[in-house]
C-alpha cells in the first residue's frame, strides 16, 4: 500500500492539497499562504491601533470599519478551512492555536449583539480583544517551541528565586521602617516594603526616599543587590534555551488529523493523537 494514501485516508484529494496549503510551510504554496496571512495579520493590528486615534476615527472611521469586517471574514473563511482539512477538527478547536485564532474572529460578530449608547463601554473592550490577533503570529514563530520548553522548564528555580526575593524586600522594608520615621514616606512596614520591591527592581519611582544615613546606606545596599538579582531569571531561561536547542531538531510537518506540529524528524506517527504522520 501506498504510504501516501495510507497517509490520507479518509481526506479527498482537495482536502489533502488544501492541508498542504494550509498546515504545510515547508512547501512554497504553504510558505505563500503563512507570508500573505502574516501581512493580513499584521495590518489588521494596525488598523485596530490606528482607530483608536480621535483624529483618524473621525476622518477614516468608514474605512476602518470596512477594512475590519474584511479582514474579520477572510480569517474566517482561514479558520473553516483548517477544520474542514484535518480529520479532527475538535482537536484543532481545543488547541492553544485554534483558540487565539477563534479569538481573532468573535469580538467582531459579538459587536453585532452590543448596540446602543449604553453599550459603548462593551464595544471598546470588543474592539481592544481585537488587537490580540497579535498572539497569531507563533504560527510563524517555529522556534517558540523552544522559549516555551524554556519557559516551562525554568519555573521551579524562578518561582523559588522569587520567593528569596520577597524574602528579601520583606526584611529590608522592616528595616527600613524601623530606620526611617513617618515624615520620610515609610509610614508602615507594607508601605516600606513597596519601596524595597521599587528600589531593588532598579526602578527607583522618587515618590519615597531614605534620608537618614543608616536608611540611604541600606538603599544603596539594596540597589546594588538589584543589579545582580536582575542577572539570574535570564541565566536561568537562557541555559534551559541551550539545553533545549541541543535537543533534536523538531520538524515542522503538520499531522493530517489533529494539526498540530512539533514532531522529531524521524516521527511516523503524531505524539498527539497517535495518526500516522
Amino acid at each position: 500500500m501506498n504510504p501516501e494514501t495510507d497517509n490520507n485516508r479518509g481526506l479527498h484529494p482537495w482536502q489533502v492539497q488544501l492541508h498542504e496549503l494550509i498546515y504545510e510551510s515547508e512547501k512554497p504554496a504553504g510558505k505563500a499562504f503563512d507570508v500573505a496571512l502574516l501581512a493580513c495579520i499584521l495590518t489588521s493590528i494596525v488598523v485596530v491601533m490606528l482607530d483608536s486615534v480621535t483624529a483618524l476615527h473621525a476622518r477614516y472611521g468608514g474605512l476602518f470599519y470596512a477594512l475590519e469586517w474584511t479582514f474579520t471574514g477572510i480569517f474566517t473563511i482561514e479558520y473553516i478551512l483548517r477544520l474542514i482539512c484535518i480529520r479532527r477538527p475538535w482537536r484543532y478547536v481545543f488547541s492553544f492555536l485554534g483558540i487565539i485564532d477563534l479569538l481573532a474572529i468573535i469580538p467582531a460578530y459579538l459587536s453585532i449583539l452590543f448596540v446602543g449608547a449604553q453599550s459603548l463601554m462593551v464595544l471598546r473592550a470588543l474592539r481592544l480583544l481585537r488587537i490580540f490577533r497579535i498572539f497569531r503570529l507563533v504560527h510563524f514563530i517555529s522556534e517558540m517551541r523552544f522559549l516555551t520548553v524554556a519557559i516551562l522548564n525554568s519555573l521551579r528555580k524562578i518561582s523559588i528565586f522569587i520567593l528569596f526575593v520577597l524574602t528579601v524586600v520583606v526584611i529590608l522594608g522592616s528595616v527600613i521602617y524601623l530606620v526611617e520615621d513617618e515624615n520620610s514616606g515609610f509610614t508602615s512596614i507594607p508601605q516600606s516594603v513597596y519601596w524595597a520591591i521599587v528600589t531593588i527592581t532598579t526602578v527607583g519611582y522618587g515618590d519615597v526616599a531614605p534620608v537618614t544615613t543608616a536608611g540611604k546606606l541600606i538603599a544603596s545596599f539594596i540597589m546594588l543587590l538589584g543589579y545582580g538579582i536582575i542577572a539570574v531569571p535570564t541565566g536561568i531561561v537562557t541555559t534551559e534555551m541551550a539545553i533545549a536547542a541541543r535537543n533534536k531538531v523538531q520538524s515542522q510537518q503538520a499531522c493530517p488529523s489533529c494539526g498540530k506540529e512539533g514532531h522529531d524528524q524521524d516521527a511516523v506517527f503524531c505524539k498527539y493523537c497517535g495518526h500516522k504522520l
